[in-house]
């Protein structure tokens, strides 16, 4: 196998890599990354879904159970890709902030793995779930520097953002938006649509170049919400947890003592008390719960079954120089979904409109199917978490921050199915990649000085049970949730809960801090704080030192109200989008809560004219002015729950013409409003229109005379090309 190639190598040798003959015998590498699964639901460590895929791997290769993550998505992804903490490459949370630590602007100085790869003769693809490019550069113009192509990846197929329709993706090819291949209704499901081109991408590669390595970071959508997956994959779950998640608990526990993963002297922790036990609950209750769970654990085989379809393929394409790194989460399970879960997330998150349990088992067995965003009850968070206290987000707790990983090389780790238990972080993954690829950590990457790396290789560990880990301490703060480790101690400080969204205080000096020995205590079941104060106050001080270093100030609570934030500037008051400029992120659309006007100048052929005028949102949320029937019509979709129509009171007039929605708030604090379509002049609708407009921020698209992707409206199916002409639509704000 041929090594690295570098079309100036004095330039590369300037740069501190080794290239040439030095690394003919560079591995290729598969990262795949799994999203808010727990430490205790896999059945690989101990948990109740079935996860034959990475038991196979962990058979062949290693089970690391002391390995960390950031205890959310993007930043884990940040550090991930980067081998920095996620504040310093600017993703201290998941909501931008106008600070250094919280920007989401990844920098030129913090070149990702992808790069350092490519420019050392590896391809480089990304499938699947991104989450590090801000909204706001989404558009067909960039910049694209941002992107996954712009960061190192060659390819890139999947989607931009936090999550998506598992059944109806907003779905990008390098940089340009795609349509799904097949409809939900042909059997088209996203991680099987991204195993698929994977597994066509390692085909070309090991065809066309199979002497150059490469590097293939596969991120699918599962876990995340909404938890979608054929209904066949929830069957054979049905009645399995029934028992609750207390049950759950202890049998995940005790599976876990059987397998090692969790040392012999491990505690159960308990149940925090904002959590409800399983026997305090309504039968209705119970039954809404359980198919919840039914519906996640299905989602997690299945996405372990794709994976397991990828990994057949590698391995049978110079599989034994291979090291695959198979991460069980970006963070722990999730209690986002509140004490009831829900089957419509943006109403719950966004909107701040919980989901009843009575209304939520009106539909209870198509939970997983195409009409529903839903997420399980926090209690299932939790149970997925075992033997943990909390939960995603809380990045004060192990609950939050640690995550199963299996990494299988056979051609350089001879151990099979051993554990590791070296104090681990996902910033240690890049400089493993780099000591296994025989590359070193360059001094800067196309002319831009580096940050250094914040991680260590623990590639020692593949040979060395008992090798001393290098990383030594580190900090985590997600949210003001925050802790610190140093050689086995941990000091923690939860702030807030992941089902508060809003309303969160910011007053982090009230926050408790406490102290464990996790050299002995693997669970963080015994506060030490009483105990040790000096240590306490030692390891605070610490964290206080390691903040400052890694742009974690100032501390602050990044939700609010609205999950979407549209990037166009307030001050302008009128834009004309064209028809054909295609699908765009809902970012690019305006802020439609204040008084508006669309209007378009259209010619119509016929009274058989049909079609969207322009479209704003998905499923899940937004709003669309289209013409159906021969009536123009508004409709407002908010997050999937209501509908409100006004329908021209008159057919569409053949000929030119302008149609005309207006809307007119009613008042500063009110969502209400007047709204009215119009023929040119003359008033054809009049109705009062309730609720903002929520665009569904990660499964819909703006977009003019057609639609993209999940429908607003049941009344049309994509694309619904408007068939009238037009130039395009005008938008004023007021």
């Amino acid at each position: 196998m041929s090594g690295a190639i570098a079309s100036d190598q004095e330039a590369a040798d300037k740069a501190g890599y080794r290239l040439g003959a030095e690394v003919k015998e560079a591995p290729n590498f598969v990262v795949i990354l799994l999203d808010d699964v727990g430490f205790g639901a896999a059945s690989t460590f101990g948990g109740p879904v079935q996860t034959p895929s990475l038991e196979r791997l962990a058979t062949e290769g290693l089970r690391y159970n002391n390995f960390h993550t950031t205890a959310i998505c993007a930043s884990t992804r940040a550090s991930l890709l980067s081998g920095r903490n996620h504040h310093r490459v600017g993703f201290g949370s998941v909501f931008y902030k106008d600070y250094p630590g919280y920007d989401g602007v990844w920098k030129k100085d913090v070149a990702s793995i992808a790069e350092l790869l490519r420019i050392n003769g590896y391809s480089t693809a990304a499938f699947g779930k991104w989450h590090n490019t801000p909204p706001e550069v989404v558009t067909p113009v960039g910049p694209f520097d941002r992107w996954p192509t712009g960061l190192g990846f060659e390819y890139f197929y999947g989607f931009i953002g936090a999550e998506t329709s598992q059944w109806e993706p907003v779905l990008y090819r390098n940089t340009l938006p795609v349509e799904a291949p097949s409809k939900p209704s042909s059997g088209y499901h996203f991680t099987t649509d991204i195993t698929n081109e994977a597994i066509g991408w390692v085909h070309a590669h090991q065809t066309l170049a199979p002497n150059k390595p490469y590097f293939l970071y596969f991120a699918p959508g599962g876990t995340h919400s909404p938890h979608q997956v054929p209904k066949e994959w929830v069957a054979k779950y049905h009645g399995l947890f029934d028992q609750g998640w207390d049950v759950l608990r202890k049998q995940v526990f005790n599976r876990q003592k059987k397998l090692g993963v969790i040392p012999p002297n491990a505690e159960l922790t308990k149940r925090p008390g904002e959590l409800p036990a399983w026997d305090s609950l309504t039968r209705d209750q119970k039954k809404l719960y359980a198919r919840q769970m039914e519906v996640y654990a299905a989602f997690l085989e299945h996405t372990d079954y794709e994976i397991g379809r990828l990994l057949q393929v590698v391995r049978s394409e110079r599989g034994e120089n291979t090291a695959v790194f198979y991460i069980v989460g970006d963070n722990g399970g999730s209690g986002e979904g509140g004490m009831d879960g829900t089957d419509a997330q943006l109403a719950t998150l966004a909107a701040g409109v919980p989901r009843s349990v009575a209304s939520q088992l009106e539909h209870v067995n198509e939970l997983g199917s195409l009409g529903h965003d839903n997420i399980y009850a926090a209690g299932w968070g939790w149970a997925t978490n075992t033997p943990f206290q909390w939960m995603k987000q809380i990045a004060s707790h192990f609950g939050g921050t640690r995550n199963p990983m299996v990494v299988s090389w056979p051609a350089g780790i001879q151990g099979h199915g051993e554990i590791r238990s070296q104090f681990t972080h996902v910033v240690d993954v890049v400089p493993t990649l780099l000591e296994l690829s025989g590359i070193r950590f360059p001094s800067e990457v196309n002319g831009i000085p580096q940050k250094k790396l914040d991680g260590y290789s623990f590639a020692d560990s593949f040979t060395d049970k008992k090798t001393s880990p290098r990383h030594r301490v580190q900090y985590f703060e997600i949210n003001g949730n925050r802790a610190i480790y140093e050689d086995g101690w941990i000091a923690s400080a939860r702030h807030a809960f992941p089902w508060l969204l809003r309303g969160r205080n910011d007053n982090f000096d009230q926050d408790r801090w406490e102290l464990y020995n996790v050299e002995k205590d693997f669970s963080q079941a015994h506060d030490l704080a009483s105990k040790y104060p000096d240590k306490l106050k030692k390891l605070q001080v610490l964290f206080d030192s390691e903040a400052k270093k890694n742009d974690v100030y100032p501390l602050n609570n990044p939700y609010s109200v609205k999950l979407i934030q549209s990037k166009v500037p307030e001050r302008i008051e009128s834009i004309f989008y064209y028809s054909d400029i295609g699908k765009l992120h809902t970012t690019a659309a305006p802020n439609f809560n204040r008084s508006h006007r669309i209007s378009a100048e259209v010619n119509i052929p016929g009274p058989e004219a049909r079609g969207v005028i322009l479209s704003a949102g998905g499923r899940a949320g937004g709003f669309a002015l289209y013409v159906k029937d021969g009536r123009l019509t508004y409709e407002k979709n908010f997050c999937g729950l209501t509908r409100q129509k006004i329908v021209s009171s008159e057919p569409v007039p053949i000929g030119k013409t302008e149609l005309t929605y207006e809307f007119v708030k009613s008042d500063a604090g009110s969502d209400a409003g007047v709204g009215r379509l119009f023929f040119g002049r003359r008033l054809v609708g009049e109705a009062m229109i309730r609720d903002r407009s929520l665009l569904d921020y990660d499964g819909g698209a703006f977009s003019v005379g057609q639609a993209f992707g999940s429908p607003v409206s049941q009344e049309f199916d994509p694309p619904f090309k408007f068939t009238g002409e037009f130039e395009g639509v005008l938008v004023q704000l007021r």
